[in-house]
Order: structure tokens, then sequence, then C-alpha cells
């Protein structure tokens, strides 16, 4: 058993959701009891609501003096309840095994999720008699990922008779390993097909049928034809405000097909016309067979279309001198790395530029905190996923904000020997806040402007890292060659415009069609 020891209980719990998230299996965490016990709360609330499955085990004072408020005493299943699919005191030491077990069960079957499970300090010393193939059993909790044929048979009728049908894939795709099933399905019908931000690589990004990223900061394919459809397949996702934008504008004239195994997500933010309840691989391939069935030909006029706004949107020339353009840094990133390279992101602009400008070819290679936009996540989880798959690149695209929340893990990681690369998108400024108090609130600038921000590559060499600062674009392009070369970490320090916006975008309140396409 590999032990990692992080330098912050957070830091560890995002790095368990980083090789949780690359592998498709339950990553595990530990902390001490009190504070080490409330570090890991907001992982876990990163894992839920991205429905990772996370295990994390916490201490807790003898069961003699729980209730006393003793010494780094905490009521942490009470804290974590909310944050966590489920959670769990053991109270003797013979439960320990079933404990275990069952964590790992819950946290990677039916939505998949975080556990937390409670084992108090004397559990942990004393004998006791094990079973250490303990028989589960759960009341309340019975998963059958099958769909209904009858399910399966109304939506396949109705994406037959669609005329504009459009794809939407989510993170329900990569967890159910369907990605396959998707393109299948996507070229049976000629349908094009969009992804959510946490569906980013369930779609092969050059694929000629790919949209790209829809909502808030999606693309102009996707964004433009979203709300055309006429049936809407959506797969394994939840309809993220960040994803619909406006509800009401976000399909307003098709029917809906809502693919997940969460029947609760059905019908909870956007009212669908029929529903597939069920594991995405096998929904897909039962509409599959149903759909070739009923020999569908597609819409050849419809997919055609794709073409008006698959090209690439083009930015103005780099005028700011002295700074490199984000979106040109992050597509010559894309340029240098392997099909199979794994991103991470931080939260912010640096987000959204990795969203639209890095096309993603394969599930599982590109990862971000969605639901919960936790900044400093982006780090501790590529430490995670290099853990999990050493022999490729894993690449961190970060911003100098979320970077500063996190970066005592570069001391992890240069002990581990997990040569991670990190890209800060320095700018100076809490970017993407500062973005909406530009756009939305006349300039009025308050709380994040970083002026103290250290010196990202005297920071690196203290840990023992390489760091290297890149004013023009070939700079960057040697720097990333090196790091992909390199036995240790790299942190590459980018000087980006404090200014430069993240486009397209929609103003808040609206909806898919007021994308914001320019400043």
């Amino acid at each position: 058993m590999r032990f990692i020891l992080a330098r912050h209980e957070q830091g560890s719990t995002h790095m368990a959701d980083g090789y949780a998230r690359v592998l498709n299996k339950v990553g595990v965490c530990i902390a001490t009891s009190g504070p080490g016990a409330t570090n890991v709360v907001t992982g876990l609330a990163t894992a839920q609501i991205d429905s990772s499955p996370v295990v994390a085990f916490t201490g807790q004072v003898n069961r003699a003096v729980i209730g006393t408020d003793a010494f780094q005493e905490c009521d942490i299943i009470g804290v974590s309840a909310s944050v966590t699919k489920y959670n769990m005191q053991v109270r003797e030491p013979s439960e320990i095994p079933d404990a275990v077990k069952r964590s790992f069960y819950i946290a990677n079957t039916g939505r998949k999720g975080a556990v937390l499970v409670d084992i108090p300090k004397d559990c942990t010393t004393l004998s006791g008699e094990m079973d250490f193939n303990p028989k589960l059993k759960f009341r309340g909790y019975n998963i059958d990922p099958t769909p209904k044929p009858q399910e399966l048979d109304w939506a396949a009728k109705l994406l037959v008779e669609a005329q504009r049908p459009i794809i939407m894939a989510g993170g329900g795709v990569i967890a159910a390993g369907a990605s396959n099933e998707l393109v299948a399905l996507s070229e049976l019908l000629m349908a094009p097909t969009a992804n959510t931000l946490m569906g980013k690589g369930a779609f092969p990004n050059d694929h000629q049928l790919s949209l790209g990223l829809c909502g808030m900061h999606g693309s102009k394919a996707s964004n433009s034809m979203v709300p055309k459809a006429d049936v809407l397949l959506v797969v394994g996702s939840r309809f993220s405000d960040r994803t619909t934008a406006k509800v009401a504008d976000f399909n307003p004239e098709g029917k809906i097909i809502h693919i997940d195994i969460d029947r609760s997500e059905v019908d909870k933010n956007v009212e669908t016309v029929t529903k597939v309840i069920g594991d995405a691989k096998l929904a897909l391939n039962g509409l599959y067979t149903r759909v070739q069935a009923l020999q569908s030909q597609g819409n050849p006029v419809w997919s055609s279309k794709i073409a008006l706004y698959r090209e690439n949107w083009d930015e103005e020339p780099n005028k700011a001198r002295g700074f490199l353009r984000a979106p040109k840094v992050i597509r010559a990133l894309r340029d240098l790395m392997p099909r199979d390279a794994v991103i991470t992101t931080e939260v912010g602009q640096n987000q959204m530029w990795a969203a639209l400008h890095y096309d993603a070819y394969l599930p599982q290679t590109f990862f971000t905190s969605g639901g919960l936009g936790t900044m400093g996540w982006g780090f501790p989880a590529a430490i995670g996923a290099k853990t999990a798959k050493p022999d490729v690149p894993v690449v961190d695209i970060a911003g100098d904000g979320s970077f500063g929340m996190t970066e005592n893990n570069l001391a992890t990681a240069v002990e581990e020997e997990l040569p991670v690369i990190v890209v800060v998108l320095n700018n100076n400024v809490l970017g993407m806040v500062a973005q909406w108090q530009r756009l939305f609130y006349n300039e009025r600038y308050s709380a994040v402007k970083l002026k103290g921000n250290p010196d990202f590559v005297k920071l690196a060499d203290a840990y023992g890292a390489e760091g290297v600062r890149t004013e023009t674009l070939d700079d960057f392009m040697t720097a990333v060659r090196r790091a992909m070369k390199a036995d240790v970490p790299t942190v590459i320090d980018v000087p980006i415009h404090p200014d430069e916006n993240v486009l397209p975008m929609i103003p808040p309140g609206m909806g898919l069609k007021d994308t914001l396409w320019e400043a």
C-alpha cells in the first residue's frame, strides 16, 4: 500500500479525488480528528457534487469521552452529513471490516460520490473478533443499473422521428465508461453532440459532429445549436445552471430526453418529455439497437450546419505588449501534449479558457472542479492523477489565485517524485471575479488584485522543483517540452494581461441565445 503524505488534509482529499477520476475507482484519504477531519470537508463536498468516488477515514477521540468536548473532538458525522453520499462512525473494533467494505461499495456504485468513515481512537488499538469478508446488508440502497425497456422504446422513437436531434454528454458518460457507445449513437443519428464542463472528453472534440462546450462560456457551435434542437438527448448531466443558463431559453421548443442513473435528478431543474433511468452505457447500447432497428438515416441538412459553427473563434492579435494571450497558450499546450495526456484545472478564468481551447479527445483526460468550483483543486488533483498514471504527462492549468491556495503540495510532489507540470496563467488578479466587476459592475474592483503574489519561479526553486517564466509563445513551448522530460515538478509562470476576458460568456440572468461573443 502506497502512503502519500500531503501537507494539508484538504490537499490529500483533492489528491484522492484526482486519483479516483483518472482510474474511475475509489480514491482514499485519511486524516486525524478535529481540525484534520474538518479540513477534508471541502474536498469531500467537491467530490460529492462532481460524483467522484472518494472515501475519507477520519480519526476520532476515544469512545469514552465522545460528547465531552475532549481535545480535538468534532462531530464530523454531523458536519459532513450534507456533503457526503454516506457517512458512519465505527463503534466497535469488529465493525471496521464492514465499514471499509460498505464505504467502498457505496462510493463506487450508482451515482458515485464521497463517503466518510469516522473511527474512534480506541477502536484502532483494541482487539476483537474480525470477519474480513462481511456480508453487506443495505436498507433502502438497492442499485439496479438496467434501464426499463419501455423507456428505451419511447426515447428511441423520439430520436428517430427528430429532424434536428442533438446529444449532450455529461460527466455520467465518463463515469459509466460509455464514450464509445455515445460516439456510435451520435454517428448513427448524425446528431451533433455537445458536452457539459464535466462531460469534456466524453465525445472527442476533433470529431466532425462535436459542438464543444455548452453553457455560460460555451462554444459558438454549442450555444447556437442546442436551443434549436427539436429533440435533445441529455446523458449523465444534472442540468447545472452553468450549463443551461436561463432555463426557459435553454431548449424552448424541443423535447428533452434525460438519461441518468440518479432518478432524483430527472425533472429537478429542467422538465423532460421522457426519461431513461439507469447506467449510461447500458442505456446508450439499448438506444443504439432500437434506433438501428428503426433504420434512421439522420438528417444530412441538419448535421451539415455544424460546419458553419465549428471554425475556431479567432482572437484579436496579441496587442498587449509583454503579455501572452491565454487562448493561444492553451492551444499551444494542446499541440504539445499527446492525446492521452491528463489535464486538471483550477477554477476561474483559467478553467474556462482550458474548457474552451484545450481539445479533449479521450475520456478521463480532462478534469476540473465543476459543481463546487473549488479554487486550489487542480494542483493536488494533478498529483493524484500522476500517481494513478505515472507514464503520461499530467498538467495543471492554473491561475495565480488558485495556485496560491494549495501550492504547498509542491513539497509532496517533490518528495514523491511526481513530475507534474503547473502552467500558471498569471495576471496578478482574481481574474473571473475581476471580469464580472469589469463587465457588469462598471469596473468597480473590490478585493481582486493580488499585489502580494510570490515569485513563482523562486517559490518552485525553494521546494526543490523547477521554475521558469516565459514571455513569448516560443519560450513557453520550449519550457513545456523540457518539463515533459523532467524528473521533478515544473512550474511555468506565464504573465497575461489583467484585463483579458474569457469570452464567449452569457450575462447573468440571460439564456444561450444571449451569449456575449465579444466585449
